[in-house]
């Protein structure tokens, strides 16, 4: 018999990674902002992704909205639990949506939205992060609603899981200038990708080493036998990634750093997975605790079906017809 809640845990998780791979590059450059030359710098790295920048929250849509339509349970104790970094998260992102918009439109004051731009770009990474650090540390839950307070996702771990996501963002911008631009523009990309990976590992290793502090779930997950035989091939496979990560960047390769660093994030994501499945709220709420009736799923599924390959084939499509470089005139 089919499992429709797991069906629904995967569509999720692939929702929210396609969501922190396409919105992270942009985002990603956003930080990076103030590091590129004023003009033609600047004006080139945000031009590479003006063709798919706002398409790519569309996945942040169907994670948010599927998390509240097939796991209403977690929608409803997540949230209160995060408030405060969600409405920054989101104000992040309308901060630097606008600021895309108006830094052609008003020239006369371009610095101002540039600071927009990378103001609004950090903040949603950061609270993008600290969500992430909040539910992985554990939420206070009674009965079906959250029992903890307004300020309780803020630690030192989400702190910390915070800036690491501003790291891993930082990679996938600077890799993404490597791929789409070219000249000095690519040459500061490629010292500033090594910068932002060396960053990116220390703080997985740092995050990594932290969990198995937080919850004695953790640590049977990944050190005790048989699970340790199969866990260990996450660090395993990061090393030998990361290894022929900085090999590509010494090598000069141009798309190779990118898929790399897609493949770093696909392997923290899969160590998400064994640290807190099958839980959706870590040590308190199961996905089948947390599933919406099955007629709901069914019901969903059917429209889910429809839409996503729709979804993934316009996103597709946009990447291809803008898939040259950027050129020194700023146009693909």
């Amino acid at each position: 018999m089919i499992d429709l809640t797991v069906i629904w845990a995967f569509i999720i998780a692939f929702a929210v990674f396609a969501y922190v791979v396409m919105d992270g590059f942009d985002l990603g450059i956003g930080i990076l902002f103030p590091t590129l030359k004023v003009g033609q710098g600047r004006n080139r790295a945000m031009n590479s992704i003006a063709p798919v920048w706002d398409g790519n929250e569309t996945w942040l849509v169907l994670g948010g909205g599927g998390l509240m339509a097939a796991f209403p349970l977690a929608y409803a104790v997540i949230l209160p639990a995060t408030y405060p970094l969600i409405i920054a998260m989101l104000l992040g992102l309308v901060f630097r949506g606008v600021a895309f918009e108006f830094r052609w439109r008003d020239p006369g004051h371009r610095a101002l939205w540039d600071l927009s731009f990378f103001g609004g770009s950090v903040i949603a990474a950061l609270a993008q992060g600290m969500i992430l650090g909040a539910l992985l540390q554990g939420i206070d839950v009674t009965g079906r609603s959250y029992d903890g307070s307004w300020w309780d996702w803020l630690t030192p771990y989400t702190l910390l899981t915070g800036v690491g996501v501003v790291a891993g963002y930082s990679l996938l911008g600077a890799c993404w200038m490597i791929w789409k631009l070219e000249g000095d523009v690519q040459e500061h990309a490629y010292r500033l990708a090594f910068r932002a990976a060396l960053a990116t590992l220390l703080l997985m290793g740092a995050v990594s080493a932290y969990n198995l502090l937080l919850l004695p779930d953790y640590r049977e997950r990944w050190l005790e036998m048989p699970n340790i035989l199969f866990a260990s091939q996450v660090p395993l496979l990061t090393a030998i990634v990361a290894g022929a990560f900085f090999y590509s960047l010494k090598a000069r390769r141009q798309l190779m750093p990118f898929l790399l660093a897609l493949a770093l994030f696909l392997l923290g994501m899969a160590g998400l997975g064994v640290t807190i499945w099958p839980y959706v709220v870590p040590d308190q709420i199961t996905i089948w605790d947390a599933a919406a009736p099955e007629s709901s799923q069914i019901f969903m599924l059917v429209g889910v079906a429809l839409t996503l390959p729709l979804i993934l084939a316009y996103t597709a499509w946009a990447y291809w017809v803008f898939r040259g470089k950027v050129g020194h005139e700023g146009y693909h």
